[in-house]
């Protein structure tokens, strides 16, 4: 009696637990744990995103213009020079002589020329008392003026033998970082030779340029006539740096369908380097109150995009959506929700309409560029 009675309670159990197990004291299937975010309203840009090239402000290869042996180099390869800076020192002892006898050459032929200047003033005098011939007086004249015109010459030479002189002694052109040395002191180098001396590299400013397609070139075109547009720089693993449109090319490059854009960066704490590529964003307008919800609500269906939509009892709704364009962790909403809708951002897997949820803990999405705010458990 005693085992039948045990084994009916055992039945009891086993039923109570068949029958009630998985679901809620009231009767319903589990909530679904969920994440959620929030629709709003904030200032959204307009970007075209493109890969950039980063270039110098300027290149000048420094090149001797007066050939000789280096007798000094004033700056250590990599250093930075300002405009007018001493970079070598070429053996100036040659253009020395050059110059000294350009003027002995000169002082010689001002004498003359005084002399033939009188000799033609006082055959003037003579010409009228017919106390020379015409061809004496033609012949004094002809003197003086080839004289002046001698004069004249080593006029010319002494101010190229200065400049000889002056190109003994190399200044950088423009302010900006110097590469490579390719020349030392002791090194014999040529006028106008072919292989630079050292190259500089101006980094502040910098340029990047970048690509973007034909089809964009429209609206890049009408937005930069009236005001200058923002451009975006983010080096792979640097900070990001601000600059400005300040060119468009004259052609679109009919093989890949592109037109290049340059952006002018102050680099004033040179994040950007020559030769370095980058991620560009060119800024065309901001939405100043566009309503965006995170991008990870969005979902795709047989019917187009749709959310689901959290509702004040605690269950959701499919809602359907119409997305103008996406923007970093946000998509723009043009119809569907309202500012202060709360859309469930993961766990959709599991949802189905009027199903009940519970919220777990998520980071919230931020634009790019913003920091992350930290996580809060609900």
């Amino acid at each position: 009696m005693r085992r039948r009675e045990l084994a009916a309670a055992v039945l009891l159990i086993w039923a109570a637990v068949g029958c009630g197990g998985g679901k809620t004291s009231g009767g319903g299937p589990p909530p679904v744990p969920v994440v959620v975010g929030d629709v709003k309203r904030m200032a959204v840009p307009l970007e075209i995103a493109a890969i950039g090239h980063v270039e110098p402000y300027s290149t000048v290869s420094v090149k001797p213009r007066v050939g000789g042996e280096v007798q000094k180099v004033g700056f250590r390869e990599g250093d930075d020079v300002a405009s007018g800076a001493l970079l070598f020192v070429i053996d100036p002892r040659p253009f020395e002589a050059a110059l000294s006898e350009a003027r002995a050459n000169l002082a010689r032929d001002r004498a003359r020329l005084r002399e033939a200047e009188q000799t033609f003033k006082r055959y003037e005098d003579l010409i009228k008392k017919e106390y020379i011939t015409q061809e004496q007086f033609d012949q004094a004249r002809a003197n003086e003026e080839a004289l002046r015109a001698t004069t004249q010459g080593d006029e010319a030479a002494v101010e190229n033998s200065q400049l000889n002189l002056e190109y003994c002694r190399i200044t950088a052109p423009v302010p900006g970082r110097t590469g490579g040395l390719l020349v030392h002191a002791g090194n014999i180098v040529k006028a106008n030779d072919d292989k630079p001396l050292v190259v500089i590299n101006q980094v502040e400013p910098v340029y990047v340029s970048f690509a973007v397609p034909e089809k964009d070139f429209t609206e890049v075109k009408r937005r930069s006539a009236g005001a200058r547009l923002a451009v975006v720089a983010t080096p792979q693993g640097g900070k990001t740096e601000t600059g400005e449109l300040t060119f468009l090319d004259n052609a679109v490059d009919a093989t890949t369908g592109t037109i290049m854009l340059k952006g002018l960066f102050p680099n004033t704490d040179r994040a950007l380097w020559p030769g370095q590529y980058v991620n560009v964003s060119l800024t065309l307008k901001v939405d100043d109150d566009a309503l965006v919800a995170p991008l990870d609500a969005i979902q795709t269906g047989q019917s187009g995009t749709y959310v689901f939509l959290v509702k004040p009892d605690g269950t959701v709704d499919i809602r359907p959506v119409v997305v103008r364009r996406n923007w970093g962790a946000w998509a723009l909403i043009t119809s569907g929700l309202n500012s202060g809708d709360r859309v469930v951002t993961d766990g959709q897997l599991r949802l189905a309409p009027g199903a009940k949820i519970v919220e777990k803990g998520a980071p919230a999405p931020t634009p790019p560029g913003a920091e992350k705010p930290a996580e809060t458990g609900r």
